[in-house]
C-alpha cells in the first residue's frame, strides 16, 4: 500500500492504518530503535510508542514523507527510552559512541541559553549538510541521525570501514570549523 493510502487510513481512524504502517515500515522503525537502544524489548516499546505517536498526530498533521515522519517519531521515542534507561545505568554502545564523536566538535556544556543555542546549532548543521557531497552527507546522516554502525554504513554504501571512519572524521572536523566560524563552538 502506498503512503498516501496509509495516511488516508489514519485520517479515517481505521485500525488498518497501524497494520499497514507496521507492514511497510516496521523493519525501518525497528532498525532505528535498535541502533539507539541495543535491546529488543526496548526497541519494541519505542516502535509501539512511535505507532501511537503517529496515530495521535495524524490527523491533524498530514506528512509529506511518511517514512521520515515515522523515523523522527521512533527516533524521539527511542531517545526518551534511552534517557530513562541511562538513569538506570543502562546504555547502548553504538549510541554512546556516536554522541561521543559529535561532542568533539559540538561541545556539551549546558546553560540557560541552551534552547536558543541549539536552534542556532541546528540551523548551522543544516546549512553545513547542504555543502557536503551526497556521499559525505549520507554517511554523516546514517551515523548521527540513524546511529548506524560504521560497519553497517560501509556495507550499505560499498565502502571499507576505514573509509567510513575517515569520512566521518573529516566531516566532523569540517563541522567543527563551520560551528567555530559562526561562533557556536
Amino acid at each position: 500500500m502506498d503512503d498516501k493510502n496509509i495516511i488516508e487510513l489514519f485520517f479515517q481512524r481505521s485500525q488498518d492504518a497501524l497494520s499497514e504502517t507496521a507492514a511497510k515500515y516496521g523493519n525501518y522503525c525497528r532498525k532505528i530503535a535498535e541502533n539507539i537502544l541495543s535491546d529488543h524489548r526496548d526497541a519494541d516499546e519505542a516502535v509501539n510508542e512511535a505507532y501511537l505517536g503517529a496515530w495521535n498526530s495524524i490527523p491533524p498533521h498530514k506528512p509529506e514523507n511518511l517514512a521520515s515522519y515515522l523515523g523522527r517519531i521512533v527516533r524521539n521515542s527511542s531517545l526518551k527510552i534511552y534517557r530513562r534507561n541511562s538513569a538506570l545505568k543502562r546504555s547502548s554502545e553504538q549510541f554512546a559512541a556516536a554522541l561521543d564523536e559529535l561532542e568533539e566538535c559540538a561541545g556539551n556544556d549546558r546553560n540557560a541559553q541552551e534552547q536558543l543555542e541549539m536552534k542556532e546549532v541546528t540551523e548551522c548543521i543544516n546549512r553545513f549538510l547542504g555543502t557536503l557531497r551526497p556521499a559525505e552527507r549520507n554517511v554523516f546522516v546514517c551515523r548521527y541521525w540513524y546511529f548506524d554502525s560504521t560497519s553497517d554504513i560501509a556495507q550499505r554504501f560499498s565502502f571499507s570501514e576505514g573509509k567510513v571512519r575517515s569520512m566521518l572524521f573529516r566531516t566532523r572536523k569540517k563541522l567543527a570549523k563551520a560551528l567555530d566560524k559562526e561562533g557556536l563552538l
